[in-house]
C-alpha cells in the first residue's frame, strides 16, 4: 500500500509550536498528578482480594449494596473475565484469613445458591510500597538501557533526543491518565501491576518508532553528505511517515478492542497503550527529530557517519 507518497511538510520548521503543546499538556497532566493524585491499586496500597464465581450473573449494583452493609469499610466491585465472575476488593487486611472470610460469609448469606471462591490475595502496604519502588526502578533502568543502545547503534547525540523524547511521552501519558481518573464511568485506571506493564510496553514501542526515524535520517547523512541538518531530517520524517502511520493504525485497533470488549481487568492497561501510541507516534514525528536537531545546534556539532 502506498500513502503520504511525495510527502513533504516541514515537521521541524514548526518544533516550538509542538513543544508549546507538549509543555501544556505536561504541566497540565503534571498539576493533576500534584493535586488529584492517582488511584492506586491493591498491588500498591495493600489489602485483601477475593474473586468469586456465581451459578448465574449478578448485578453489581446488588453486590455494592449487600458489602456496603458488611462493614469491610471501602469496597470495590469488579467483573472479572466472565460474566458470572467478580472480584471483590477491600483496603482491610486483618489477621491471616480473617477479612476474606468475612467478605465470604457475608455473600453465602445473601444468596442462597453455591458461590465458588477462585482466588484470595492479601497484600501488605509494605509490599506494596516494594513493588511500587520497583516499578519506577524498572522504568528507570529501560530507560538507560535505551540510551545506552541508541548511543551505541546510532550516536549519542540521537540517544539524547530519543530519552528525552521518551520521557516525554511517560509524562505525557502518565499526565493524561490522571486527568481521566474517575472522569469516565466504567473505565477502571487504578495504577497497578497491569498499569506498569502498559508503561514499559508503550516506552519500547515508541523507542521502536523513533529508531525507524532515526534509521533513515542515518541512511540520507551517508548519501546526502554535504545537506544541511534540518531538511535532511524533514526528508527523512517524510519518507517515514507511511510506515509510522499504519504501523500505529494497525496497532491502535487491537488495543481499542481490548480496550471495549476485554473486560474490566484490561480496561487500565488498554487505556494506558492507546494513549501511549498516539503520544509515542506523536514524538517520533514532532519531537524526538527536533530534540537531537535543537542539541546538535547547541553544541554546534557536526554529525557523520
Amino acid at each position: 500500500m502506498r500513502i503520504f507518497k511525495d510527502l513533504n511538510i516541514d515537521f521541524l520548521g514548526k518544533r516550538n509550536l509542538f513543544y508549546l503543546v507538549s509543555a501544556a499538556v505536561i504541566v497540565a497532566g503534571i498539576a493533576s498528578i500534584v493535586f488529584k493524585g492517582l488511584e492506586f491499586g491493591l498491588d500498591f496500597k495493600g489489602g485483601t482480594e477475593v474473586v468469586v464465581r456465581f451459578p448465574r450473573a449478578v448485578e453489581i449494583g446488588e453486590l455494592r449494596g449487600i458489602m456496603r452493609n458488611a462493614d469491610l469499610g471501602s469496597v470495590e466491585i469488579k467483573s472479572f473475565g466472565g460474566e458470572t465472575d467478580y472480584i471483590v476488593r477491600t483496603e482491610l487486611k486483618g489477621e491471616g484469613s480473617k477479612i476474606s472470610d468475612q467478605i465470604k460469609v457475608t455473600l453465602d448469606k445473601a444468596f442462597t445458591e453455591q458461590i465458588e471462591v477462585l482466588q484470595e490475595n492479601r497484600v501488605e502496604a509494605k509490599i506494596g510500597a516494594e513493588i511500587r519502588r520497583d516499578a519506577v526502578i524498572a522504568i528507570f533502568v529501560a530507560l538507560i538501557g535505551i540510551l545506552v543502545y541508541i548511543g551505541f547503534r546510532f550516536k549519542f547525540i540521537f540517544a539524547v533526543g530519543a530519552v528525552a523524547a521518551l520521557f516525554h511521552d511517560v509524562l505525557l501519558t502518565l499526565g493524561i491518565v490522571s486527568i481521566c481518573t474517575g472522569l469516565i464511568p466504567g473505565l477502571n485506571l487504578e495504577f497497578d501491576q497491569a498499569m506498569v506493564a502498559a508503561f514499559l510496553t508503550l516506552v519500547g514501542y515508541s523507542i521502536n518508532d523513533t529508531v525507524i526515524v532515526f534509521d533513515r535520517v542515518r541512511e540520507n547523512l551517508k548519501l546526502f553528505k554535504t545537506s544541511p541538518l534540518e531538511p535532511l531530517m524533514n526528508k527523512s520524517i517524510n519518507t517515514t511517515m507511511a510506515r509510522t502511520i499504519l504501523t500505529s493504525a494497525t496497532t491502535m485497533v487491537t488495543m481499542l478492542a481490548l480496550l471495549f470488549l476485554g473486560g474490566e481487568p484490561t480496561r487500565g492497561f488498554a487505556f494506558t497503550m492507546v494513549i501511549g501510541i498516539i503520544t509515542g507516534s506523536y514524538s517520533s514525528i514532532f519531537v524526538a527529530s527536533a530534540l537531537t536537531l535543537d542539541w546538535a545546534k547547541a553544541r554546534n556539532a557536526k554529525i557523520t557517519f
